[in-house]
């Protein structure tokens, strides 16, 4: 079903009919274009005039039937099948891209506006004080296509518009339901804390449950940050798209603007710190993480490392995803070494192995990109293909990066059967 017709469509249709009227002396003028018959079981058209030239020359109940063969209003959709009449002569079908189309009489033309085989409209002119003769014919012709590519130009518009609401409406209910969520969200993640800290209050020190119970604290701690920075993206709100405001040619190339990282920016609160307060809450979470899956961690951190230059939080994110990644796709009794100590000119290295699959190499090339997971997509172990973003992401803005090995550049963990896979994490030396 063709959309109503947009203003840019009916300006240039009046444009047009202004050619005729000035340049061709036509005394009338209307464009009309189809619009299907809801109610009818059988592809029928109907003729919708949307300009009329000059205004005045008819009145409003007189132009759906004005100046159009006598076919009841209704068209066929196919242009191949669009009766054409002379007046006071018999209905005849001819093909349409021959030049003597439609010429009802001397004085009136009717032309299709087609596209791809497809009607879309007409395109009548008459004039009462002579005929038209073959330049001024092939010059109608030419305005005829001119309407004919605004008028799909004109309901791609009007299609992308109404794919964009449909967008916008679909996003807003998208951000209800996730302003539900967190809210719904901060219920359990209090009580968590508060069981945490009350289980703290309660352990002796020295008891073995105590340094689980200040993970718990610790890591709701992790999880109120977060949700804070979800808050944050939550209430940015982009201004409103006026696409209908753009040029016709500027509206295919619209770009929404990149939203910020859901994490801590490096770019803010950079300091000296050291590797080792970094990693070890990490590894306590994660140890406990090993033992529940029977998997061996492993630590290698070396005493009176140089410290390091970059963001707390965000490397703790960073280091996060990689050493959850190496929890998730190590398989039972396999191991993780966690290494720190690596040196290069001016970089200071982290290094985290498993004894997994490995990452094939096809794979490899396309690590760092958003929700790619590659052959692990084909596995039933979860994921998002996030967390090695996020990382890379974070690191880069610590003027960081990370090196990816596999198989393994640690054979002390890999056997000769399982290639396994090294991450490398490389921080700015404090100067």
């Amino acid at each position: 079903m063709l959309m109503s017709a947009g203003s840019e469509f009916v300006a240039l249709c009046q444009e047009q009919m202004a050619l005729l009227a000035q340049g061709l002396k036509a005394s009338l003028s209307i464009v009309y274009l189809t619009q299907e018959l809801v109610e009818t079981s059988a592809n029928e058209t109907k003729l919708i005039p949307v300009v009329v030239y000059p205004e005045t020359a008819m009145e409003p109940t007189e132009r759906t039937l004005a100046l159009l063969p006598d076919h009841k209003g209704k068209l066929l959709t196919a242009a191949e099948d669009f009766p054409t009449q002379s007046q006071g002569t018999e209905t005849a079908t001819a093909p349409p891209n021959s030049q003597e189309d439609y010429l009802l009489s001397g004085e009136q033309i009717v032309l299709p506006l087609v596209h791809e085989g497809m009607m879309m409209g007409l395109l009548v002119t008459r004039r009462e004080d002579r005929t038209w003769n073959e330049q001024e014919r092939s010059e109608i012709e030419r305005i005829a296509q001119t309407l004919s590519l605004a008028c799909i130009l004109d309901q791609r518009r009007a299609w992308l518009q109404q794919q964009l609401h449909q967008q916008q409406i679909l996003q807003e209910k998208q951000q209800d339901l996730l302003d539900n969520l967190l809210h719904q969200f901060r219920n359990p993640l209090t009580a968590l804390r508060t069981f945490g800290k009350l289980l703290l209050k309660r352990l002796r020190p020295g008891d073995a449950n105590r340094e689980a119970a200040t993970s718990i604290v610790r890591e709701s701690d992790r999880l109120e940050e977060l949700l804070q920075q979800f808050d944050e993206v939550i209430d940015l709100r982009l201004p409103d798209l006026e696409v209908s405001a753009l040029p016709q040619f500027m509206k295919s190339t619209v770009q929404q603007p990149e939203m910020p990282l859901l994490l801590p920016k490096a770019g803010d609160k950079q300091t000296d710190c050291l590797i080792v307060d970094v990693l070890e809450p990490l590894l306590i979470s994660a140890q406990a993480i090993a033992q529940e899956r029977n998997l061996q961690l492993l630590a290698e951190i070396p005493p009176n490392l140089p410290p390091v230059r970059a963001n707390i939080k965000a490397l703790r994110e960073a280091l996060s995803n990689i050493i959850d990644n190496a929890l998730k796709y190590t398989p039972t009794n396999g191991k993780i070494l966690v290494q720190a100590g690596q040196e290069k000119e001016n970089f200071q290295g982290i290094a985290i192995t498993d004894s997994g699959p490995g990452i094939p190499p096809q794979d490899l090339e396309h690590l760092g990109e958003r929700h790619y997971r590659g052959v692990q997509a084909q596995t039933e172990i979860p994921g998002t293909g996030l967390g090695f973003m996020i990382a890379k992401q974070l690191i880069e803005q610590m003027q960081g990066e990370i090196q990816v090995f596999s198989p393994a550049i640690s054979p002390l963990i890999t056997p000769s059967n399982m290639p396994g896979t090294t991450f490398i994490i490389w921080l700015p030396v404090s100067k």
